[in-house]
């Protein structure tokens, strides 16, 4: 019998996870200079929403490879 995640290829969830991370950074990051840098006011929901895209993308960034290329490997 095969097991549950037998199907899953670590190496390119932890990959992945990790792009996704740092994407989500780089827009965050990118777009609350880009705010500044124009001069453009917004609403605060916005400036919010900016700020959690950084903070979601070096959480997954930084636990992508700990889960994907570390924990859940070795649980098999």
């Amino acid at each position: 019998m095969v097991g549950a995640t037998s199907s899953l290829d670590y190496p390119t969830l932890t990959k992945r996870g990790f792009a996704l991370g740092v994407a989500l950074f780089v827009i965050g990051a990118l777009g609350e200079a880009g705010l500044a840098v124009a001069g453009v006011t917004v609403p605060q929901w916005e400036q919010t929403l900016l700020f959690d895209m950084e903070i979601l993308g070096i959480l997954i960034g930084l636990l992508s490879p700990f889960v994907f290329g570390v924990l859940l490997p070795l649980t098999e």
